[in-house]
């Protein structure tokens, strides 16, 4: 891809050595350095890990708004499943099959992609420097002085849920979390491949789901729960699949490869997402679904409206890129909504009778298929 030619911003000095510096280079970080790297800005990555594809902490599940309108579209084939159904289990084990024409969802090779997403920023430009964790920051006139880094204009926290940058910055940090864990089986097959499996049960699951899902390079299995840092317990993973594998047609005695676990937030944005030039976005900001804990699609918008922002405040005077990262981030108020409902009153009851009726159906097609957008 042709790069633009870079035209002189409005007030540029020579004093800064980036435009904007993104701390972590996941799905958010990325969109926004890609976005702003696209009309020119000179943008540095700062991404913790050496390999970017190492420790993850999302399922790389990719719903079809974002393989059709962002970036991730453009992944080769080879990083990518496509599965077009939901087979959605009461606690009893009983199984509803759900589709919508024409919806899909994308599995993927998750490390694979995200060092795809890797080779992108530097494809565009992007100062990429893998190994690199974000430290201190020190707040100077017009920008951000980083030990290591030089001057930036504008510091971006896509660093995770405990991010260090809205720690620094004094910015609204994520309060509310689900916590889950996943194991990979490489090169193993479920019975029935072409349906995202997902769970529902207060016993191994209070707050949140199991899935199961085929994915280009074997299964991945995941078990998630409300995180309560007063009584904080690890998803019993083990046992879940035990009781759930069989009905979701994962293979007896397979043995795990990589283990994927950390903290998903679900209380929706922070309240104090931006000011005096540095901007949560990500998980960072808690740019994340309370009710299914999807974030890539909204994760990577946010992230993109984040670094077209500062690109359009920097070349032609555009309106304030911390205005812009606050009207930009979904407010999710019903999905807020249905989580604390969902803390407070969940039953396995419900689910089991309620199973086979209509209003179920109805409510899972809303969750899974997005047709309320």
């Amino acid at each position: 891809m042709r790069l633009p030619t870079r035209r002189p911003m409005h007030n540029e000095g020579t004093s800064f050595d980036f435009d904007l510096v993104v701390v972590g280079a996941s799905f958010a970080g990325a969109a926004c350095a890609l976005a702003a790297a696209q009309r020119g800005l000179r943008v540095c990555v700062l991404e913790r890990k050496r390999d970017p594809g190492e420790k993850l902490r999302t399922t790389g599940i990719i719903v079809k708004e974002a393989a059709e309108r962002t970036m991730l579209g453009q992944a080769p084939a080879s990083l990518v499943r496509r599965i077009e159904g939901v087979r959605l289990y009461a606690p009893s084990l009983e199984h509803l099959n759900l589709s919508s024409p024409g919806y899909y969802f994308l599995t993927t090779d998750t490390p694979g992609l995200m060092r795809w997403l890797a080779q992108q920023l530097r494809a565009h430009g992007v100062d990429l420097r893998l190994g690199s964790a974000f430290s201190d920051g020190e707040r100077i006139v017009d920008g951000w002085q980083l030990p290591g880094v030089g001057r930036t204009r504008y510091l971006i926290g896509a660093d995770g849920a405990r991010s260090r940058v809205a720690k620094r910055c004094a910015l609204g940090e994520v309060r509310d979390f689900l916590y889950g864990i996943e194991y990979e089986f490489p090169g193993a097959q479920l019975a029935h491949p072409d349906a995202l499996h997902c769970f529902v049960g207060k016993r191994f699951a209070p707050g949140y789901i199991g899935w199961l899902a085929q994915n280009p390079t074997g299964i991945q299995a995941g078990l998630a729960l409300r995180h309560d840092p007063t009584n904080a317990r690890a998803p019993d993973i083990d046992a879940f699949l035990l009781h759930a594998g069989v009905a979701g047609g994962l293979p007896r005695y397979l043995k795990p490869g990589q283990v994927r676990a950390g903290l998903i937030p679900c209380g929706g944005p922070v309240a104090n997402i931006a000011r005096d030039r540095a901007i949560l976005v990500g998980d960072a900001a808690g740019i994340v679904s309370p009710v299914t804990a999807g974030g890539i699609h909204s994760a990577w918008d946010h992230g993109w409206a984040v670094g077209r922002a500062v690109a359009a405040r920097l070349r032609d005077d555009g309106p304030p890129p911390e205005q812009v990262a606050l009207q930009t981030a979904p407010s999710f108020r019903v999905k807020r909504a249905l989580r604390w409902a969902f803390d407070h009153f969940q039953m396995d009851w419900p689910f089991d009778l309620l199973l086979h009726t209509s209003p179920l159906r109805w409510a899972a097609e809303q969750v899974y298929f997005h047709r309320n957008g």
